[in-house]
């Protein structure tokens, strides 16, 4: 039997959907929780949310649209985890844990935190004026929705890889600091084939930029705005290109190859900007038409909805309630009868085993060491070009239990022909294979 993979995605509940959210994930994600093999969690990120925003009633309106949406859009309650954030009280718990083990010049480096920084210092303004603490929290949160069930994948955009490896991080530090496998170590999933849809004036679809396509708006309201789209001054039967043209762009992430060569073929020979955008809206709109008929009806029920999200949270909590409590005796908050005796050494906790380190260093490749259960590093791994290639190895070894490493020049580890690493110093190639050999246990 195959293992199973646990797949997790969240939408923050700031904003009223568009096709740029459709497109990019809500369909790719329904369509991948009927994949056999794989157990799905999706949930709305209104924690997150209240980093964006200081409106009640905009993240409330937020949490039943994007609710409403992921449900008229196929995804089934029954057969995935599907949640909202602040139902699950073990998520800013584990936080708070996660946050007492990450270091702050982790969270200094992170992409959205330094964005600003840098506008504040271009400015001439104090560095972090205008900045919460909830935006530079916001790494150890992420970490903290992910890690909490256990996550192997998690599908983002290129912009978000940096939260999962600051994650695998987290989680690596929490293992080692504790001495135990506590977490999975996440790996981004990066859709390649998914574009990134344009806007009404051609940058990419977004609120901020306010140029989208409302989802589910009316079919008026939707060839309305399809009509504002921003194009060229050609006329009809001068050949367009469709290759730097919104509209093009917009009917390729609807259509079928079939229909996209038609399309590429019309554009060839001249069509007009008028004829491509009717096209365009029957497109869209004979997709969406029945998932916007289930999401008017959604939306007129919420109550239906906070009974799914509560049915959803009460599944979630089978899951993380225990593990909260596992994580909490781990680091000594359990009650005082689970320590036997009074000696001065019996706060602390059991010998801890060998683990392993992974991380990824300025030059952007990921490494591993093997750690002794003293906290002595015993390997350190050559480099690898992804977390994926590092964890493959580090599961060979963990597989093999030591058997067929050998020593060559001096200090280098190899498994057959491979080089796996080198020694550390003053440790020896027994220690390492008695560590792997502890592990496998």
């Amino acid at each position: 039997m195959s293992a199973i993979t646990r797949v997790l995605t969240g939408i923050t509940t700031s904003g009223t959907p568009h096709l740029g959210n459709y497109v990019g994930a809500v369909r790719p994600a329904v369509a991948a929780s009927r994949l056999p093999g794989a157990e799905s969690f999706y949930f709305l990120a209104d924690y997150h949310a209240l980093i964006k925003t200081t409106d009640p009633l905009r993240v409330q309106r937020s949490t039943l649209e994007i609710a409403a949406t992921w449900l008229a859009c196929g995804l089934d309650p029954e057969q995935v985890w599907f949640y909202r954030q602040s139902d699950i009280p073990e998520i800013p718990e584990l936080t708070w844990l996660l946050t007492c083990v990450t270091a702050k010049g982790l969270l200094n480096r992170a992409h959205a935190y330094k964005a600003a920084v840098d506008r504040n210092t271009q400015d001439g303004n104090d560095p972090d004026a205008g900045i919460n603490t909830g935006l530079y929290m916001y790494p150890v949160l992420m970490a903290a929705d992910i890690l909490m069930f256990k996550a192997h994948s998690v599908p983002v955009g290129r912009d978000q890889v940096q939260h999962i490896e600051m994650a695998r991080d987290i989680a690596a530090r929490f293992n080692h600091a504790y001495g135990g496998e506590y977490f999975v170590l996440p790996e981004a999933a990066i859709e390649q084939h998914v574009a990134t849809l344009p806007g009404l004036d051609g940058r990419k679809m977004s609120k901020s930029y306010d140029n989208t396509i409302a989802l589910f708006a009316p079919a008026t309201e939707l060839k309305k705005q399809i009509a504002g789209i921003v194009t060229d001054s050609r006329a009809p039967g001068e050949a367009k290109n469709p290759d730097d043209s919104t509209v093009f762009t917009l009917y390729q992430a609807f259509a079928s190859s079939e229909e996209t060569a038609a399309m590429r073929a019309a554009f060839a020979e001249g069509i007009g900007w008028g004829d491509a955008k009717q096209k365009l809206f029957e497109r869209i709109d004979a997709e969406l038409a029945p998932a916007r008929e289930r999401y008017q009806q959604l939306i007129g029920q919420p109550a239906q909805i906070e009974a799914i999200l509560q049915a959803g949270a009460h599944k979630a909590r089978a899951l993380a309630t225990p593990f909260i409590g596992e994580l909490r005796a781990a680091m000594g908050l359990r009650s005082l009868t689970a320590v036997a005796g009074t000696g001065a050494d019996d706060g602390k906790r059991k010998a801890a085993k060998p683990s392993f380190k992974q991380y990824r260093e300025n030059d952007g490749q990921f490494y591993f060491k093997l750690v002794a259960a003293d906290g002595r590093a015993l390997l350190q791994s050559t480099a690898h070009d992804s977390p994926r290639s590092a964890g493959e190895r580090i599961a060979q070894l963990r597989d093999e239990a030591g058997e067929g490493l050998h020593q060559v020049e001096a200090l280098t580890v190899k498994l057959a022909d491979a080089v796996i690493g080198e020694l550390s110093e003053s440790a020896t190639l027994d220690e390492v294979v008695a560590a792997l050999a502890a592990m496998a246990e």
